[in-house]
């Protein structure tokens, strides 16, 4: 479901917070777990099996989930895990976990592991994950967890995008279900060399024993992971004949919770293969005595066989069983899509992405998510320059990777609520910002995801005007102490090609944080970072040469005034 990646250059090591006694600060909730690779714990390459480390991965982030409720937690899911090499016996394993934000019952905790070689003093990054967990109480009532308060930077902003992909989890399911709709997936030709899936099949059984629990005699949920992993690479191996390589793990997502005494009943098949890589479902059921199969758990790993050079071999096409097997087959390949999307669109770093991704509904989620996570993180910036201030409005700037950012910023005496609303209608923008002179909705995408065509006139006398094609996703508060979200960002749309009178201008990154002061006055902040097509319009006022962005922003104030009263809802109608 969620993308496997690092915040690169803007996560970079942050300097030591350091307390009023004097102490250097260290988030409450951090937990260090380090093991060192015995033979017992590696597979047949002398490599730490997947399983293994799953294991302890869980039980850390578990140990920090509990620090911070104070109470006892189990895991509710965990997000695609993408394993980017890997450690051999001998070598130290550094696995680090915190909570990154609270809500209602649950947490998200994120985890990190590394490697390190005692001998070279090199260490490597191995996986990074974010788990789910959920507090449980001794008694009937739920947990209510407090809220998380970041201190520094990086915790900062972990707590803003935590957000974000909560709500990508929880419409998943929604996603592929639209893409499976949507798509008609075409079956290889090379049916002789098909082998049949049936051979891959996979069934095990595991007694659920007390070292196998947890201390709420509960089965541990990187236990689990570690069986389910198991027989998924014996699955794999029976496709390809070698020992294959685990890759990718789409979401963990635990259904019912298992106890000592369980019959855990583990079953695997190869859904698909593709090139050079194979899919394989795994899932848990649990029963005692006579009682009917409970489902614990579902998973799909991807898995790659390595030629004597390290690289991927080609693998023979499955053929699918009837019924389930084909459902099973279409949907490894709309999750291998959601993937590449998800690669694409979220993995890259700024430096390599293009301007403009082309949209569709099966990475709309995708796109929205990097939109307003690109969004939060230039917000999250702490590098920001006060260049010029007139009438309260403030003008910031931000040099960074040479890429030049600007935020302005002020408080309107508009409910916050009510100013979101008006400003993520960007039908209305020409109203008050004259760089707007048309703008048309071409894309009801959802409630929260709409695309306009942006018309602006050209900067210089005689030239030609721009237009673009923004995808503006909008964000009400998760909890208190949220701003609202208006992000905005370019898409191609096959539909609006590029016209030759007109010049396609691209952005990157914009868009509004919008905070509640009182409950009559927010502090709004625009954001934009600039490239070729938006800097001419902001160039004069980032040298001091106008205070036009002070004219625009008054505007918009006066605009925000007039239209104080009414709704602070977004309706249908309005869409």
């Amino acid at each position: 479901l969620l993308p496997v990646f690092f915040y690169g250059d803007c996560m970079h090591d942050e300097a030591e917070l350091i307390m009023e006694d004097g102490g250097v600060y260290r988030n409450p909730t951090e937990v260090k777990m380090s093991q060192i690779v015995l033979p017992c714990h590696a597979n047949h390459r002398k490599e730490l099996s997947v399983g293994q480390l799953l294991k302890w991965m869980d039980s850390t982030a578990c140990l920090s989930a509990e620090r911070h409720a104070g109470c006892s937690c189990v895991t509710a899911s965990v997000d695609d895990i993408h394993f980017e090499r890997t450690i051999g016996v001998g070598q130290v394993v550094n696995i680090q976990a915190k909570v990154n934000r609270a809500f209602n019952t649950s947490m998200e905790v994120g985890i990190v592991a590394s490697c390190e070689d005692l001998y070279s003093n090199s260490h490597w990054t191995v996986c990074q994950a974010f788990a789910t967990f959920v507090a449980r109480s001794t008694g009937t009532e739920k947990v209510h967890l407090k809220q998380l308060v970041p201190r520094t930077h990086r915790e900062q902003v972990e707590y803003s995008v935590a957000a974000e992909r909560r709500r990508m989890r929880l419409i998943h399911i929604d996603t592929m279900k639209d893409l499976l709709n949507s798509t008609s997936f075409q079956k290889g030709q090379d049916e002789e060399k098909e082998v049949p899936a049936e051979r891959t099949r996979v069934e095990s059984v595991e007694l659920v024993l007390p070292p196998h629990a947890n201390h709420q005699v509960s089965t541990f949920g990187g236990q689990i992971m570690a069986w389910m992993e198991n027989v998924a690479t014996i699955a794999a191996s029976r496709l390809c004949n070698a020992h294959p390589t685990l890759r990718t793990i789409d979401m963990f997502h635990f259904r019912g919770p298992s106890q000592v005494g369980d019959r855990l009943i583990l079953k695997a098949i190869v859904n698909n293969t593709f090139k050079n890589s194979m899919e394989v479902g795994v899932c848990a059921e649990a029963y005692q005595g006579e009682e009917p199969l409970r489902h614990i758990n579902s998973a799909f790993m991807t898995f790659e066989v390595l030629d004597e050079e390290g690289s991927p071999r080609p693998l023979p096409p499955i053929c699918p069983e009837p019924k389930d097997g084909k459902r099973r087959y279409q949907e490894a390949i709309a999750r291998k899509k959601i993937r590449l999307d998800r690669k694409y669109i979220i993995s890259c770093k700024y430096t390599e992405m293009p301007l403009s991704v082309p949209w569709d509904p099966t990475n709309q989620v995708y796109l929205s998510y990097n939109n307003v996570f690109a969004l939060k993180m230039l917000a999250a910036r702490n590098k920001w320059v006060l260049s010029s201030k007139k009438n309260n409005v403030k003008l910031y700037t931000l040099e960074e990777n040479q890429t030049l950012s600007f935020r302005v910023e002020a408080e309107v005496k508009v409910p916050a609520a009510r100013a979101f609303l008006l400003l993520s209608d960007l039908s209305r923008r020409p109203e008050w910002d004259k760089h707007y002179k048309q703008c048309e909705l071409i894309v009801p995408v959802d409630e929260d995801d709409l695309i306009y065509r942006v018309l602006t006139p050209s900067v210089s006398e005689g030239g030609k005007v721009q237009d673009f094609i923004l995808l503006a996703s909008r964000r009400p508060p998760c909890d208190d102490g949220d701003p609202y979200v208006v992000a905005l960002r370019s898409v191609t749309l096959p539909t609006h090609p590029p016209i030759d009178d007109i010049n396609r201008g691209e952005v990157f990154c914009a868009g509004f944080t919008i905070y509640e002061v009182s409950e009559s006055v927010s502090k709004i902040n625009y954001y934009n970072q600039t490239n070729p097509g938006v800097l001419p319009y902001i160039a004069t006022d980032i040298a001091g040469l106008s205070s036009s962005f002070c004219s625009t922003f008054l505007s918009c104030n006066k605009f925000l005034l007039e239209n104080r009263t009414g709704p602070s809802v977004i309706s249908n109608a309005a869409m």
